[in-house]
């Protein structure tokens, strides 16, 4: 994936808008982020603890837990360029649901 093609996936999600927080750009539903970019080639995505820990166990090389607190909730390093764009989608989609309103999950089906 490249950053283009993360942004406009970001930016198709129902309800998404750009800013940014801490000096990064970030895509939010209402104020909830679900990811930032903080760098070129990585974006960071808000996950559960438990879908953290299984995503580093199946993709080890392409994730890692943010360091310190921030990790130890759920933000997640997602080292796209390269990585699996299925992977990539999947795991932005599992981030918007986590922070999107119920009613536009359910509104908007696989979203």
């Amino acid at each position: 994936m490249l950053t283009e093609e993360i942004e406009k996936l970001a930016l198709s999600l129902p309800g998404t808008q750009e800013n940014a927080h801490f000096g990064a750009r970030d895509f939010r539903v209402g104020k909830r982020i679900f990811m930032t970019l903080p760098e070129a080639g990585r974006a960071v995505f808000k996950f559960t603890p438990d879908q953290q820990r299984m995503l580093l166990e199946m993709e080890p090389g392409v994730c890692a837990a943010v360091p310190g607190g921030w990790g130890a909730r759920g933000w997640t390093s997602f080292y796209f360029v390269g990585a699996d764009d299925e992977l990539g989608r999947q795991s932005m989609e599992t981030a918007w649901r986590n922070v999107a309103p119920r009613s536009l999950v359910a509104k908007n089906g696989r979203h």
